[in-house]
């Protein structure tokens, strides 16, 4: 066994040898804080009598979009990852598989990596928006400064929760896990208040209300109860759970990919599959919120919907198709090599369906994608008679792109069918008109979203709005509903004709699982910067004017580089998250190593019956120990 100054000495050799790193990462950090010193340094000695401030090189908006950008995506992976570690700590103690409890625990091990990282980020917004913009703070500050009293007290809270939710994991077993799970349950809804109390904030400035005269508390409600703070809660954690749904995806793909062991391959696999699921899971209703959302901003103010939908942030939605398009079919890709590789002799079986959803979803994302006006030549546009081309401009309107989103969305789902069935047979009864039922079923709702779609053409548009689209949401749900416990109580009894294999699955995999994160991304980084210009020239839209050198809205090509820049740094912060949450993991490996070197090669003991253990057997022993 190596000394204690053995030990030091070779902790001290490793500090040594990561010292340029390190002097790196304090190098990179001063560059990024130059603005911020220099700020200080030429700061205004009388606080009260500016309304805004600058910032050297960057300016100050540009500044307060990366921070704020970078707190919003932190902050919606650790409200998501809670959740469906909560839910599955559940499973692993209603089914009594351990491996779910190990995965539950390894998700909140990424959860308490990135939990001060966000806190970080926090604080510095905080700090940025007090200094940058004292009048709009202050008005703010007045208006929802009891809510800002309750926000600390549920940041303490949950913070205490979370510390003795996670060092609590290995001593609350037993008797002891249902205050466990209590404690989860206590997460979670903490995380809510501290997610839906700041939204308030931010709705209040794209649509304010009228706050009557009463004491602070009053105010403060009644400036809360905005028309788009509940669609935006909703919205919010449903993204939530889809943003981190997928980065654990993209971190269990990137451990897949690195993995040395069958063990360590199959695991990761499993979870990876897990985190696709759960993305998906989210990524389907999610869609609707957003309707609901956009449905009250156009009810709250034409103009503003307008702006969002047929101004120059109409563009921004193409955009917008375009990353959905290519997420679902990340996430369906995965879903079909999950057929290909995990369930040997399905992939004949499933071949020919798997062919049609692809072409179907790439007709659909074509008609999504396509815009309502194009970008022409006065020549072009003279030959095409107008802006709207006469063939694709049938596609640019909404009754297509919503007919096409829930059609998406239905393929979607059934992929998730396709690859839960694929494997088994059903034995029981009534599987066979069960599966009729659910054939015509399907059929139908493909061609009532299709009918609709095209009635919308046909009728005003608020009948379109209120009706036709509704009709569109609620048959794709109950296909949902409906499908999901029928399927479950078909496999119930069915007989597994191929036993599922992980650990197999092509590398691509691992590489899409990736993208699929890279995708939500970009995807949430470019609908916030939406929602913020949707307010035009105003801090507090028809209230507070933004009379600063930066009341204007950044062009589409200049948000796009802010999108991309605001993606590459939060893609840097979360590997360096995933980076130090396995230090632990790291440290274990080399103590099993150490340990396994102090075995002397003749010094195995003798099995129970009088057969010599071979080392290999104590090296597997030692490294189990310590997994």
């Amino acid at each position: 066994m190596k000394s204690a100054d053995q030990i030091q000495q070779s902790s001290v050799t490793r500090f040594l040898e990561k010292m340029p790193t390190i002097v790196k990462c304090v190098s990179f950090l001063s560059v990024l804080l130059l603005p911020v010193i220099a700020l200080a340094a030429g700061a205004d000695t009388k606080p009260m009598s500016v309304e805004y401030r600058d910032v050297p090189w960057i300016g100050s908006r540009n500044l307060i979009w990366i921070v704020a950008q970078q707190h919003l995506l932190l902050a919606g992976f650790v409200l998501g990852v809670p959740i469906f570690a909560w839910v599955c700590e559940i499973v692993g103690w209603k089914t009594g598989e351990k491996r779910y409890d190990n995965l539950a625990k390894e998700f909140t091990k990424l959860l308490t990596s990135a939990y001060a990282t966000t806190a970080l980020f926090g604080g510095i917004l905080l700090f940025l928006l007090i200094g940058l913009y004292p009048k709009l703070m202050a008005y703010l500050s007045e208006m929802f400064f009891p809510s800002f009293m309750i926000y600390c007290l549920l940041f303490l809270a949950e913070t205490a929760v979370l510390y003795m939710y996670w060092y609590g994991w290995d001593y609350m077993q037993g008797n002891k896990k249902a205050f466990h799970l209590f404690l989860g349950f206590l997460l979670n809804l903490f995380a809510l208040g501290i997610m839906a109390i700041p939204n308030s904030w931010a709705t209040f400035q794209a649509s304010p209300v009228v706050v009557a005269d009463g004491d602070a508390w009053v105010r403060a409600w009644t400036a809360m109860q905005n028309p788009t703070w509940m669609p935006v809660n909703i919205h919010r954690l449903i993204a939530n759970v889809v943003l981190g749904g997928f980065i654990v995806g993209a971190y269990a793909g990137i451990r897949y990919l690195l993995a040395v062991s069958q063990e360590e391959r199959e695991h990761y696999d499993w979870m990876g599959y897990v985190g696709n699921f759960i993305g998906v899971f989210g990524m389907l209703p999610l869609p609707f919120a957003g309707y609901w959302l956009m449905r009250e901003v156009y009810q709250y103010n034409q103009q503003m919907g307008i702006t969002l939908m047929g101004g120059f942030l109409a563009w921004l939605f193409i955009l917008q198709a375009m990353l959905i398009g290519v997420l679902f079919l990340g996430a369906n890709y995965y879903f079909w090599m999950g057929i290909a590789h995990r369930i040997p002799g399905s992939e004949k079986q499933y071949k020919k369906p798997i062919m049609a959803m692809l072409v179907i979803l790439l007709l659909c994302l074509g008609v999504w994608m396509t815009p309502h006006t194009l970008v022409a030549s006065l020549a072009e546009a003279q030959k095409m008679g107008g802006t709207h081309h006469p063939l694709l401009g049938v596609f640019g309107v909404m009754s297509a792109k919503m007919t096409v989103a829930n059609i998406m969305i239905l393929v979607t789902f059934m992929s998730f069918i396709m690859y839960w069935r694929a494997g088994k047979q059903e034995t029981a009864g009534w599987a066979k008109a069960a599966k009729v039922m659910m054939n015509v079923l399907l059929a139908i709702a493909g061609i009532a979203v299709i009918v609709l779609g095209v009635w919308g053409y046909f009728v005003p548009a608020i009948i379109r709005i209120n009706y036709f689209s509704v009709a569109q949401v609620l048959i794709v749900g109950f296909i949902m509903v409906t499908f999901t416990p029928l399927t479950w109580l078909l496999l119930k009894s069915a007989k597994t004709t191929t036993e599922m294999v992980w650990g197999k699955m092509p590398i691509r995999a691992g590489y899409s699982l990736v993208l699929n994160a890279v995708m939500v991304i970009l995807l949430m980084s470019l609908m916030g910067y939406a929602r913020s210009s949707s307010r035009v020239h105003w801090h507090i839209y028809g209230v507070m004017r933004d009379t600063s050198e930066y009341a204007f809205s950044p062009a589409l090509g200049y948000a796009a580089a802010f999108m991309s820049l605001n993606t590459f740094v939060y893609c840097l912060l979360v590997s360096f998250i995933f980076w130090v949450a396995t230090l632990g993991d790291k440290a274990k490996a080399q103590q099993a190593k150490a340990e396994m070197s102090d075995v002397p090669a003749g010094a195995a003991p003798t099995m129970a019956g009088g057969a010599p253990s071979s080392r290999e057997n104590i090296e597997s022993g030692i490294l189990e120990n310590h997994k």
